[in-house]
């Protein structure tokens, strides 16, 4: 009995090591106007941090209604957004300076 409350509980640590871990991590780069990639597949109930990098020199705007999420990128610079827990769904996103070409989604499954 002793050694399966051992084992218990090592499982139990285990588990609770990865709930505490921090967010995962995915890049975007905006580049001529565009988001890529302009599709992103993130797992479902963790946290996300979004690192943009935009590579043109005018800003963009990082925008998701859905999301909640509003964020002016320089140009030639970087920033982190930080999103979720997500419920399984698509998100799209989408850069108000340049919406006819900058959208993207992100799909968390």
């Amino acid at each position: 009995m002793r050694y399966t409350s051992h084992v218990i509980f090592a499982a139990l640590f285990a588990v609770s090591g990865l709930v505490q871990a921090g967010p995962v991590e995915f890049e975007i780069q905006i580049k001529d106007h565009r988001f890529k990639p302009d599709m992103l597949t993130v797992p479902v109930g963790v946290r996300i941090k979004l690192k943009v990098s935009n590579d043109d020199a005018t800003p963009e705007e990082f925008e998701s209604y859905k999301l909640n999420r509003e964020k002016i990128i320089p140009g030639n610079s970087k920033t982190v957004v930080f999103i979720g827990p997500l419920e399984a769904g698509e998100y799209d996103f989408f850069g108000e300076f340049n919406p006819a070409t900058a959208q993207g989604k992100i799909i968390a499954k």
